[in-house]
């Protein structure tokens, strides 16, 4: 089985490792910062319409994903983008979206990853993204 799909929005460049620590009654208490929050709807939103019709897609899973960041700067289009955020980190709220809307049931069954990130120009920005079954 193989899903392949593209993601036409401005990518969050805030990732899941942004969490926010407070202590309350001598205990830690974690968080999401609204613009983490913020980002988590945002992906979902735009994911939910990808979904795979037949449910979630079983046993181990390789997950290819290609973030295209709009520039607007002297860089070449299609230039491999070197800056933050780093691409597990773009990956981990992704992952942690697509297992929210049922893609999968656990993202632990993504047992390969290609993660890239590239600067557009003439291109829409958004995520590529291919799902397969191993």
């Amino acid at each position: 089985m193989e899903v392949d799909f593209f993601v036409a929005m401005i990518p969050p460049t805030i990732t899941a490792q942004e969490h926010k620590i407070v202590i309350r009654n001598g205990k830690p208490f974690y968080y999401d910062p609204p613009e983490l929050m913020a980002a988590r709807q945002k992906l979902t939103n735009h994911l939910a319409s990808h979904r795979p019709l037949t449910g979630c897609v079983s046993g181990p899973i390789e997950l290819t994903t290609t973030w295209c960041f709009h520039t607007e700067d002297s860089r070449l289009d299609g230039t491999l983008k070197t800056t933050k955020p780093d691409t597990d980190n773009l990956n981990k709220l992704l992952k942690d979206c697509m297992t929210q809307l049922g893609f999968w049931n656990d993202d632990a069954q993504v047992c390969r990853e290609i993660i890239e990130k590239y600067w557009v120009k003439t291109s829409p920005s958004g995520i590529f993204v291919r799902i397969r079954q191993l």
